[in-house]
């Protein structure tokens, strides 16, 4: 059996090219925008509100990311002031001394002790903030000191002010993600309980125009999904399957944009049995792709569709204990003919 299995993998790279980049067609491009169906509405919501989830989600991480360094900037300021503080109260203390021991001689308040408290000179004695006329160096390190603490002052209250701002708003955007978090949860099973229904009546409802911009492919080949997290793989065994696991399991969310993996036609969209709503789609030179359990299709049988396409939404139909995109690679459109997906990608140039 592994020598079989070796045998299709070789023989499933020689027959698919990674240079192929055939046409698509009009209504195909973008993920078939061509216009908005009438069973499109639970599926546009839910692209709509996982966009605005995931724009919102960046602005949130930001937003804390900014609001914890104003903070870490105000908590050193702070510890700054600290410092300067305790500086400050040993230079004063310092010029105490000195000023009480030229008072004991009868002289003079120097010029630096009036330029610190020109009208006051007992007040100063008596905060112990006095200077003696030969250190005019710790009367400077004094005033220096000073304006040191009320620069870093300045810095932290600006800091703070920016933290609390900032932490309000960081604030309002977890709400307001909270909120689009639930709706899209609830939209997402909506789509489900329709995928369920379609898949358990054996008719398909057609593809979805979701109306949403597509996105072009850097590159001839790519994974089926985005942010995803491998599951089961092609191979494993279990009470899942009669046999083995014939595919690659990218566990996703309800919903998530499934993309075609390289450029091609769609030959098949069915739904029901095992593999609920699948799609299967023949490349350049005769491998195929198969992408299963899904909850929606945008995309008809006989569309061309390029790499990288929006092709369906994610979902748990058919034989499936969770979301996830059920991913083959076959030298025949049928079920039984398929090889490894990962190395199969890897060997075109896609990183798993």
């Amino acid at each position: 059996m592994r020598s079989f299995h070796r045998f299709l993998l070789v023989l499933s790279l020689s027959l698919c090219t990674a240079a192929a980049l055939p046409e698509w067609s009009a209504a195909a491009a973008g993920g078939g925008t061509s216009g908005v169906g009438a069973d499109s509405g639970i599926s546009a919501r839910v692209a709509r509100l996982s966009a605005d989830t995931v724009t919102l989600t960046r602005q949130y991480e930001t937003g804390r990311r900014d609001a914890a360094r104003q903070e870490a900037i105000a908590w050193r300021d702070q510890r700054l002031l600290a410092g300067e503080h305790r500086l400050t109260a040993v230079l004063h203390m310092d010029l105490g001394t000195i000023l009480r021991a030229e008072d004991q001689r009868g002289g003079a308040a120097p010029d630096v002790l009036r330029a610190l408290h020109p009208d006051d000179k007992q007040e100063l004695t008596r905060d112990h903030a006095p200077l003696a006329q030969g250190d005019l160096a710790l009367g400077d390190a004094t005033m220096r000191s000073r304006l040191v603490e009320a620069g870093i002052a300045e810095e932290g209250a600006r800091a703070s002010a920016r933290w609390r701002e900032l932490r309000k708003r960081t604030t309002r955007l977890a709400t307001t993600r909270r909120t689009l978090l639930a709706r899209l949860e609830a939209a997402r099973w909506t789509l489900q309980r329709q995928a369920d229904a379609s898949a358990a009546a054996g008719k398909c409802r057609g593809a979805v125009r979701l109306g949403l911009p597509g996105r072009r492919a850097a590159r001839p080949w790519v994974t089926p999904v985005d942010d995803y997290r491998l599951t089961a793989g092609f191979g494993n065994g279990g009470e899942h399957w009669a046999h083995r696991h014939t595919g690659q399991d990218f566990a996703v969310p309800i919903g998530t944009p499934v993309r075609a993996a390289g450029a091609g036609s769609v030959v098949r969209v069915t739904c029901g049995g095992a593999f609920g709503i699948e799609i299967v789609i023949k490349h350049a030179a005769g491998c195929y792709t198969q992408y299963a359990h899904l909850a929606a299709v945008t995309i008809d049988p006989g569309d061309r569709v390029r790499t990288g396409q929006w092709i369906g939404q994610s979902g748990t139909t058919g034989n499936s204990t969770g979301p996830h995109v059920h991913f083959e690679v076959r030298i025949t459109p049928q079920f039984g003919s398929g090889v490894d997906p990962l190395p199969w990608l890897k060997a075109h140039g896609v990183k798993v």
